[in-house]
């Protein structure tokens, strides 16, 4: 099973977009972990509680930059690739919640579709080779209620604002990358480009609204009723540190390998963790006694009800693959709740399980 390289990451200059956010938190402190030279670019960092900014109060800034941007000004994503002039991308910022784009679908667009583009944009003034791992999600498959996994060829979709502005973002950047990647006259012969398809992430630190792990450690910890629902909808549950090896392994190979693998890779956890949201309710109830029921009244806003990755591609051309199964991932997350609900600073318990991953 292939691993980060920790020598491959020492001294590189890497910029993340999104590194406010819960799955950016994480990858930028394993990146400086890796001895990588970090500029974060994202939004502000949302109101406590959050990741971001607890870890950062534990861990100044000392080999990574925070740069507050938006990914609609082209402007200050072009100063950070001129500061940063980036050996390799990490592209996770988003308007990643799909209850959110009902609210908001045009901003939801902009963001995942217009601000993609922006930041591809921008990268074409690099003169040096530079690896680009564009985040989307699992949600940009056409939804059929398949039992079988969705692959990486499959039609892409989205009956939401969320899921279709990251199907979108897809085509997108498929398209940029034929047009402007090359030796022609219009086209960089810079860029290696990817996109990165991940499964629904849990993890610690986690505080986002109309998440179902979040929305679960908030009303254990008030003492109350978890509210669920979807209590049927099955997801591909996997912790947060599952894709982040995964996106760290297909960094290296674009701009390692002569034949770069610039294409669409899903990042997802084993058969057995597509379990129900009733399930994996119950696995957490496991850990940390309380009760849950689901909703009197389902809610108007369309979900899928099957969602299932096949994670065979990034297995034989990455040689990834999910480390921990879905009990250890549910043990680790709540571990890592109701250590910091007791006291525990986010920053021990990140480093705890990031440890143990890496052992793993």
């Amino acid at each position: 099973m292939r691993r980060p390289d920790h020598s491959f990451w020492q001294g590189r200059r890497v910029l993340l977009t999104g590194h406010t956010g819960f799955k950016g938190s994480w990858l930028l402190l394993w990146l400086e972990q890796l001895g990588a030279r970090v500029w974060g670019y994202s939004l502000a960092a949302e109101p406590e509680p959050n990741l971001f900014r607890e870890l950062a109060s534990l861990r100044p800034a000392s080999t990574w930059q925070h740069r507050e941007g938006d990914l609609a000004d082209r402007q200050g994503l072009e100063q950070v690739v001129r500061d940063c002039q980036p050996e390799l991308v990490l592209h996770l910022a988003a308007q990643s919640l799909v209850r959110r784009g009902y609210a908001d679908p045009l901003g939801t667009w902009s963001t995942n579709l217009i601000g993609s583009l922006h930041l591809l944009e921008a990268l074409r003034s690099l003169t040096h080779p530079c690896a680009v791992v564009m985040v989307t999600t699992d949600k940009v498959y056409a939804n059929r209620e398949w039992l079988q996994g969705y692959r990486e060829t499959d039609r892409l979709g989205g009956h939401d604002p969320y899921s279709a502005s990251k199907a979108a973002a897809e085509l997108a950047i498929a398209s940029w990358r034929a047009s402007f990647c090359g030796s022609a006259a219009h086209q960089t012969p810079h860029l290696r480009i990817a996109t990165a398809r991940a499964g629904n992430v849990i993890g610690g630190g986690d505080w986002a609204d109309d998440r179902i792990v979040p929305d679960a450690m908030r009303a254990l910890q008030a003492g109350e009723v978890i509210s669920l629902r979807h209590p049927a909808a099955t997801r591909p549950w996997q912790h947060v540190l599952e894709p982040l090896a995964g996106y760290l392994v297909l960094a290296e190979a674009l701009l390692l390998e002569p034949e770069p693998p610039c294409e669409a890779f899903n990042f997802g956890p084993a058969l057995a963790s597509n379990r129900s949201v009733a399930a994996l309710l119950a696995a957490i109830l496991a850990h940390w006694p309380g009760e849950c029921r689901a909703m009197p009244e389902p809610e108007p806003f369309h979900e899928a009800g099957r969602l299932h990755l096949q994670i065979d591609k990034a297995h034989h051309r990455l040689g990834w693959s999910p480390r921990w199964d879905f009990d250890t991932t549910v043990a680790r997350t709540v571990a890592w709740y109701r250590s910091h609900h007791r006291g525990a600073d986010a920053l021990g318990c990140c480093l705890e399980d990031l440890q143990a991953y890496r052992s793993a």
